[in-house]
């Protein structure tokens, strides 16, 4: 089913679909029955500034209404309650009511001062799970204007040039007057379906609102917007939402997305200051920790093979375990849930794969979570990938309680200043990343197991010997002391390190290849008062593991010994 937009002036044509006949899943977004292809009219449109009017193909003309040509453009599929997205992803309902019930408040109260809000969080928060929860409350209380949730490379919901019409439609069912007004505008000029993003806003949304006489908030909920086509699009959404909102009291729009860079640049500009207010998505181990026990009792009442299994089940210390690995996170939580619930499967059995008890060799107990974190790390360009791992591979190898800067990570691997900031730009998602002072944090655990398996990160995967031995050898060389290099100030780095560089040396195989960098690691990160003999007793042990044992160097550490033995 085919319906085209031409004007008496230069308009762009639009396909869209109709309505199908009695068969199955009609073409083009069309909505057919439960047989075969739909087989609809195909409508014709055609639009001037005068006349609207709708041909089929039986010859016959019937004037349609502004309320029916705006309901063709628009993308039905990212409504909160659509078909397609069903069943959508909710909060349970003893989780996230602090938060469900700050924006609620904010959406409905007179008094907010701000008509934005943003709505962040790393990947996996559970932000559209709040987004749709908060919808079905205002939408239960009469409050819910309109809502549009994007998806990533959706035709309809990824297609950023129908996100205020689909508004607007909404709003035209919701507002009475609204209605009106809107279905009047639509049809003494139905080409605005086919304007720019800016002209649909004002004509559609801004300036129907400003028209409206009563303290009612018109309240509008935006999540995804960080998957929509571009982040060029993206950053035009925000700019107009802001410069057409600021002066409209009754309008509240949220939006939700990822800290994206350049998503969060817009809203740091000063452009927006004093006009918004951001709400983060709050790591919450006990909201985590009640949807586990919610979810492990239900599969356990559901499943007929669980009743030779005594409850609780799974056991404290198991709960406790997943809890700790979901980092405060729903994703991690959910998956799991997702995957021990198989109808097919015994749900202790698929717990135990989930704990790596038993062996697997069916679909991966995190598969939707490793696409999430592949497609995300994808988003960064092809051409660093080789120093991305590099990164990747200090993140996870790290010593535990040691946590590293963006600039010192830069040092590190003897990238150039800058380099590990512009790497990771696209990571916000999944890493904490802040000024180059700032320490690099891991969003998810999850994403750390991930990144440790060679079957779950492909291409991604750090957690060989092989990386651990790439780290040493570039700690090494950041503590090396060269004629070449006397000047150059590694003593913040070193002082960073404190004790920890020997013992992570030297869990990692000896080899010969070290020996150089060993005899180079400058005096000065020896002869600190935290370093103590025994830890340098535990690198003499080590070097005499290398084959062939190199007797001149083990001499070398041994003088550092006797020398500083009054120091330690």
């Amino acid at each position: 089913m085919s319906r085209r937009a031409r004007g008496s002036k230069a308009v762009n044509n639009y396909i869209y679909g109709g309505i199908g006949g009695p068969g199955g899943e009609g073409r083009n977004r069309g909505q057919g029955g439960t047989g075969g292809i739909g087989q609809g009219p195909t409508l014709n449109y055609h639009i001037n500034s005068e006349h609207f009017a709708v041909n089929n193909h039986s010859g016959s003309s019937v004037h349609s209404s502004g309320i029916n040509v705006l309901h063709h453009a628009v993308a039905l599929e990212a409504l909160h309650d659509s078909a397609e997205s069903f069943p959508q992803p909710k909060c349970h309902p003893e989780t996230r009511k602090e938060l469900l019930n700050k924006l609620y408040h904010w959406a409905t109260d007179p008094g907010s001062t701000s008509s934005i809000n943003w709505l962040h969080g790393p990947a996996g928060a559970g932000k559209s799970a709040v987004m749709q929860s908060l919808c079905q409350q205002l939408k239960d209380a009469g409050q819910l204007s309109a809502s549009f949730f994007f998806k990533r490379e959706h035709l309809t919901r990824g297609n950023a040039k129908v996100l205020f019409a689909t508004l607007a439609y909404q709003l035209a069912l919701h507002r009475g007057k609204l209605r009106n007004l809107i279905t009047q505008l639509m049809e003494t000029d139905p080409s605005i379906i086919a304007r720019g993003m800016d002209v649909q806003l004002r004509t559609l949304i801004v300036e129907p609102c400003k028209l409206l006489q009563d303290t009612t908030r018109v309240i509008l909920l935006i999540d995804g917007l960080d998957e929509c086509e571009g982040h060029n699009i993206q950053q035009e959404i925000l700019h107009l939402i802001r410069s057409t909102t600021k002066d409209n009291g009754c309008l509240r729009i949220l939006l939700a997305s990822r800290p994206e860079p350049h998503i969060r640049d817009m809203f740091e500009d000063e452009f927006f200051q004093g006009l918004f207010e951001s709400t983060n998505i709050q790591q919450s181990f006990i909201d985590v920790r009640t949807y586990l026990c919610a979810e492990f009792l239900r599969i356990h009442r559901k499943h007929h093979t669980m009743r030779s299994i005594a409850a609780p089940w799974p056991s404290p210390h198991i709960l406790e375990m997943l809890v700790k690995k979901s980092s405060g996170y729903f994703i991690y939580a959910s998956t799991v849930i997702k995957f021990v619930d198989d109808e097919y499967s015994r749900p202790s059995t698929q717990l135990n794969i989930v704990l790596n008890i038993v062996p697997h060799d069916s679909e991966s107990p995190c598969q939707n979570l490793d696409e999430l974190y592949i497609r995300i790390l994808s988003g960064v360009p092809v051409r660093y990938h080789p120093r991305l791992c590099d990164i990747l591979s200090v993140i996870i190898h790290y010593p535990p309680g040691i946590m590293v800067s963006v600039e010192e990570m830069d040092e590190l691997l003897g990238f150039q200043s800058g380099d590990v900031s512009l790497i990771l730009r696209p990571l916000h998602s999944v890493l904490k990343l802040g000024s180059k002072e700032d320490e690099i944090e891991v969003h998810h655990a999850s994403f750390r197991d991930f990144l440790a398996s060679p079957e779950r990160s492909s291409v991604f995967y750090v957690g060989s010997t092989e990386h651990r031995a790439q780290l040493a050898h570039s700690i090494l060389k950041a503590l090396a002391y060269t004629h070449d290099d006397r000047q150059k100030n590694h003593g913040n780095f070193g002082l960073h390190w404190k004790g920890p560089w020997i013992n992570y040396i030297t869990s990692v195989p000896p080899s010969a290849e070290f020996a150089p960098l060993v005899r180079l690691v400058n005096p000065d990160f020896v002869f600190l008062d935290y370093i103590t003999a025994d830890t340098v007793q535990k690198l003499l042990i080590w070097l005499k593991g290398i084959n062939p044992v190199p007797d001149d160097l083990i001499q070398h550490w041994e003088d550092y010994i006797i020398i500083s033995r009054y120091s330690w």
